[in-house]
This record gives C-alpha cells, structure tokens and sequence, in this order.
C-alpha cells in the first residue's frame, strides 16, 4: 500500500514535493509500526537505499527522529541502528471540559500521556437555569476560570512541560464551524477558560464537541476501528452523537450535526422545541428519564429531578450509570429494565440509521460503558424489527476517558500534521 504511493510521488512530484511525501511517509511508518531500521524502512515504503538514507539524516537534522536502539537480527552497519520518533520534540495538550470538573492530559507527540489530573469546580447548579450561563455570577465564574488555570498549569508543570505545542478541548454544546466559538448553555467558565488559553498564545488551539471526540477516540483505540463509517451514540448525562463518514467527523452547517436529543421519537407525550429537547430522545434516554425507568422496574426510587428547556437537571438526578451497571450484573433480575431501556434507545438509533445508514452504531457515554454488550446485543435486536437496514450496535471500549483521549489524539494529529509537513 506505502510503495506504489511513494515510488509514484517520486515519479510525478518535484524533488522538493517527493522529498516531503517521502518524509511524511517515513514518519507516519515510525508512528505506526514503531522503530525502524533504515533497511525496514526501505521495504516498506519501496524507496531506493540512497532516498532513504538522504530522509533519515534529513529528518535527524529537523530533530523529529533519533536512533534509539539496535536490531536483535542486526548488529553491524547502518541498517542495524533503529530510528524513532523523538517524542519529546513536541507536546500536547488536552482538555475536557464537564459541568463542575475539568480533566487535563499533557501528551508528548507521540500521543503518550505524562501527566492527567482531574479537578472539581465548584459552581452552584448546573448550567442553563434561571436564564443560561449569564445567569453565573461574575465571581463565582472568575474563582472557577482561577481553579481551572491551576490545575492546566500544574499538569504541565508535573509532565515537566513549559507549554505545549498544540491544545485541544473537548467542550458540550455547539462549536460554529465559521468562528470556531462555543455556543450552547454551556457554563460561563467553559468561556472564560478557552478565551484565557487563546490568550496565552502558547501554541494551537483546537475546539471540538465532546462527543465528536469521543468518535476520534472509538475510532482509533476502540470499537470503531475497522469503520470508517459510524455513528457514536453518546448516553450520559444527556445524549448526542458524533457522525463519522468516509473517515471524517461531519459537524453539518452550523455544528449541530448529532443534537439527537431533539430528535421527536414516540412515548415522550410531547415534542420538542427550539428552546429545549423536553419531548425528544433526551426525554426517553437522559439520566433522568433512565432512572424513572429503573423506578418502574423496581430498580431504584423515582427521580426528584426535573428537566430544564435545554435538556440538563435542575437537581442530581440518582446515578444512571450506576443502576444500568447494577441491572448488567443482576443477570436475570436486571434483564426486564434492560430491554426496556433497549427498547428506548432503539428509537432513536432507528432514526440516525433511517437517515445516515451508517452500517454501525457505537454506544458511548456513561450508560453505553455500563450497559457493555448485554445493553448492545438488546439494542441490535430491537432495532432489527425498526429498520430494514443492517446496522452492527456495539458497545464503547474505550471507557470513560474517551473525551480526553480524543483530545489528546486531535492535538496530536494537529501537531504532527504541523512537524511532519516542514521537513522538505
């Protein structure tokens, strides 16, 4: 597959354009394959033994590579030295932003985390009551923009890092694809805190939708890695989804690409609006409404919470996650909550695939994790007798550092795509 792409780029490209398609070629083996020798490096990418000695001293010179070993099989002559990338020539770091907590990774480049440390921020209630996020009051947004600061510097500070290369934040609500802002309810901090990291100027700033860094996630480390067309279905707090297609996350034309909460699905009673998700799929699969359902099936008290116009709680609502984990170990006794519980979520993926046709839904979030393949497999055969289309349901692997990960790997391809393209 890398040797006819090479040998043509050779063939057709300037030297200067064959030069940097051969080094991205060589980096991109180093990164996947891990370290190489320059031998190897030559069978796998079909170049001639003087082209690849000229890039190994060429990319030595630029620092992203360095020798870092010797071959078992070799321990003579040039070919016997293995070449790596040099991790530290870059670092990374990434966010994800929660209601009241903050999750911070620092990663060298090659995506290998250093240092994380998750932080409360003390805020009173959640976001988007009593008016939505200018509703926080200056002070209390000011001692949580300072929480927030610290604990992004005292990671870099633990990983032994200055300031990184590229940064990436995985936020709730809508990123608009022309200004790259956040928009939704979400908390007034969330803004203070990216606008305060743009300030600083210590390299790129990449802002994404949680959930489509979830996808990233699934899609590299998880259970989406032989897909390059998938749906991520997130089931937590509240729902959402992440569209892939071809390859690439697709974010619509005003970043609201996935907002399945306000999907209009049977048994809600209502509809939605365009001030709130009351009446759509949020209202049948959100922590809340999970957790009257488990009341109903005898699992768990009635939840006092209430939702508000856009979908969140006013008040801590018993925890889904928990109750939905409780019912997979009850084996037989959790099975009635369950398929219930499937029965619901089936509704909505029912309708992604009636659009989409994706061939593949993965259930991710706090509720997809805990349900694992017992909640996947109820889905799959509820959805089944919705749809005409054959759609494989999977449970999420990669588990509840899925939006930070994905940070970390967005950063990562970011920077890459950065050093890896000025070697030429």
């Amino acid at each position: 597959m890398h040797a006819p792409l090479a040998a043509a780029a050779g063939r057709t490209a300037s030297p200067a354009t064959a030069r940097l398609i051969n080094d991205r070629l060589a980096l991109e083996l180093l990164q996947s394959e891990g370290s190489l020798t320059a031998g190897q490096l030559k069978q796998l990418t079909g170049l001639s033994r003087p082209t690849v000695a000229d890039l190994v001293d060429r990319l030595q010179e630029a620092g992203l590579i360095a020798v870092v070993g010797e071959s078992g099989a070799q321990r003579r002559g040039p070919n016997a030295r293995l070449y790596g990338i040099v991790a530290d020539r870059a670092h990374l770091l990434g966010l994800d932003l929660r209601t009241h907590t903050l999750t911070v990774a620092v990663a060298d480049l090659l995506g290998q985390v250093r240092a994380e440390r998750t932080v409360p921020i003390g805020l009173p209630g959640a976001p988007g009551t009593a008016g939505g996020p200018a509703a926080d009051p200056p002070d209390t947004t000011a001692a949580a923009l300072t929480s927030a600061l610290a604990a992004v510097d005292g990671t870099l500070t633990e990983a032994g890092v200055a300031g990184p290369h590229t940064l990436a934040i995985g936020a709730p609500g809508l990123v608009d694809p022309a200004t790259g802002r956040l928009g939704g309810s979400a908390p007034t901090w969330h803004d203070a805190l990216i606008g305060a990291l743009r300030d600083r100027r210590t390299g790129t700033l990449l802002l994404e939708n949680e959930v489509n860094l979830a996808a990233l996630a699934e899609q590299r480390d998880g259970a989406a890695r032989d897909r390059d067309t998938f749906v991520l279905l997130w089931l937590g707090h509240g729902t959402g989804a992440a569209v892939v297609l071809d390859g690439a996350v697709r974010r619509g034309a005003s970043g609201g690409a996935g907002e399945i909460g306000f999907l209009p699905v049977p048994g809600t009673g209502g509809l939605p609006s365009a001030n709130g998700c009351d009446g759509g799929f949020h209202s049948l699969a959100g922590s809340a409404a999970i957790s009257r359902l488990a009341a109903e099936h005898g699992r768990a008290p009635t939840a006092a919470a209430d939702d508000t116009a856009d979908g969140t709680e006013r008040t801590e609502a018993p925890p889904a996650e928990a109750l939905v984990r409780d019912a997979v170990a009850a084996g037989a006794g959790g099975a009635a909550f369950l398929d219930a519980l499937a029965a619901r979520i089936a509704l909505g993926v029912s309708g992604v695939c009636a659009v989409l046709d994706p061939g593949c839904v993965v259930l991710g979030g706090e509720i997809g994790r805990a349900g694992g393949d017992p909640l996947a497999e109820r889905v799959a055969g509820h959805l089944a007798r919705l749809s005409p289309l054959r759609t494989d349901v999977r449970a999420g692997t990669v588990g509840g550092r899925a939006v930070l990960r994905g940070a970390v790997l967005a950063a990562r391809d970011a920077a890459q795509n950065d050093l890896f393209g000025a070697t030429g």
